[in-house]
């Protein structure tokens, strides 16, 4: 039996007055681009938090390819990708510069990076937005962006909260598509938040 690219076990986290997640248990397939749909406020981005490392839950377990998210935070985040509700670009930066600064903060230099880098912006559509800078691109090019930063280390999991927040249909579907694409080429393993049903 594989060991599972996501596993959460009885998971709970509350905050002061109100609980935020009850006994959550789940495991993602590898491959799989796994969904917690759900209202505001209902616990996903807490969840979210959780499993990139960056809150610790009151009472249960979640390990990433069997990486214990409280025991072993460095080797879990070495494993993921991280996609933000809100864009976590640079937007004085060019496109290609935020993908090097993402590379060098995981020690990819070099030609290596450099490929890396023109992999990405081929595979997103993104090739003649590379020397302009964040600021001048639309919500739904700068999705593409963040979501190739994410993938640029080659990570064993990508975490999305709320994605598509703020894009329009048309944007929404693209982003979709390359998710998709993603999963289909390279195997990749998802979870991301929504409160979007379509």
């Amino acid at each position: 039996m594989t060991t599972p690219p996501i596993q959460v076990e009885s998971l709970s986290h509350s905050y002061r007055d109100r609980q935020a997640l009850r006994e959550v248990g789940f495991r993602v397939e590898p491959g799989e681009i796994f969904a917690l749909l759900g209202p505001n406020g209902g616990g996903k981005t807490t969840l979210f938090r959780v499993l990139c490392t960056a809150m610790t839950p009151t009472a249960g377990r979640a390990a990433v390819c069997g990486h214990d998210v409280q025991r072993q935070p460095d080797a879990v985040r070495r494993l993921i990708g991280v996609v933000f509700q809100e864009p976590s670009l640079d937007a004085k930066l060019t496109v290609r510069e935020n993908l090097v600064h993402q590379g060098h903060l995981y020690g990819i230099q070099g030609g290596a990076l450099s490929r890396r880098i023109d992999g990405m912006l081929d595979r997103f559509g993104l090739v003649d937005r590379a020397r302009d800078r964040v600021e001048t691109l639309s919500g739904g090019l700068a999705r593409r962006v963040d979501l190739a930063r994410g993938l640029l280390h080659q990570p064993a999991v990508l975490l999305l909260d709320e994605p598509t927040t703020g894009l329009d249909p048309q944007a929404r579907w693209e982003f979709w598509r390359y998710l998709d694409a993603c999963r289909r080429q390279d195997g990749l393993t998802a979870l991301l938040t929504t409160h979007y049903m379509a």
